[in-house]
């Protein structure tokens, strides 16, 4: 199964709904969205279309973050954001992403620490604690640890049965957890030396196909996060199609 959209609707939503059956939501990592523009979008979708949804800031990164500018909150300068640390802020911004996880039935919640989060002892102290108390519910989780070693980044995503999510073309998962689900976000410009602002080539798109194919998974989330991805997405769709395997567009 090969499931394809994009991080974010490149399209109008209704538009995308003609074309895609999974998208990524970018929103609910930046602030906290109202329930009610939640359900709406629920509504809004068909009823076999999937959410996968982007966990909130708040658990991820600290408030030094510029992405913080865009959250709405006004926030005190104490606050004890960000970097998974065991804090009452942090596992409120996990409640605050289940919630949303629950009102847009998705199936999945991608985690993605800022680069800056290395696999110190510290950190790697946190990661274990959080994922050792939080309830997650049935929810699949997807995590991104950029600049973690490979062998730290398997050992937590065993132990706690998360999926290691990846740009396949920086680099490859090393673990799909129990239920052997790939999930891989398309940035730019392999290996990443030009980020987003990229379109990416046929032969690009049959080195990513050779790749989700070699991994041999029961599942694989596609997500293109670059300037070009609903025209990548789409050309993506035709070449698996054309392979002719079971697929999910």
């Amino acid at each position: 199964m090969i499931k394809i959209g994009c991080c974010g609707f490149a399209k109008g939503k209704k538009e995308y709904f003609k074309h895609f059956k999974l998208v990524e939501i970018q929103q609910t990592f930046y602030r906290i969205l109202p329930e009610n523009t939640l359900k709406r979008w629920r509504q809004e979708a068909p009823d076999d279309f999937e959410f996968s949804v982007k966990a909130f800031q708040g658990i991820t990164h600290p408030v030094t973050s510029p992405t913080w500018r865009r959250s709405g909150l006004k926030l005190k300068g104490d606050e004890r954001y960000g970097n998974l640390q065991p804090s009452k802020e942090v596992m409120e911004s996990w409640e605050i992403t289940r919630r949303v996880c629950d009102i847009l039935k998705a199936r999945i919640c991608i985690i993605q620490l800022p680069k800056r989060f290395k696999d110190s002892e510290e950190n790697i102290k946190n990661a274990t604690e959080f994922f050792s108390n939080i309830d997650r519910g049935d929810l699949e989780i997807a995590i991104e640890l950029r600049g973690w070693d490979d062998k730290n980044i398997e050992k937590l995503c065993r132990e706690f049965d998360l999926i290691d999510c990846r740009d396949p073309f920086a680099s490859r998962p090393t673990c799909f957890g129990k239920k052997s689900i790939a999930y891989l976000r398309l940035h730019g410009s392999p290996p990443g030396a030009r980020m987003y602002n990229y379109r990416y080539t046929d032969e690009d798109l049959q080195v990513l196909l050779d790749i989700v194919r070699e991994m041999r998974v029961r599942e694989s989330y596609i997500l293109f996060n670059n300037i070009y991805m609903f025209d990548d997405a789409l050309r993506f769709r035709k070449l698996v199609e054309q392979g002719n395997p079971i697929i999910t567009p």
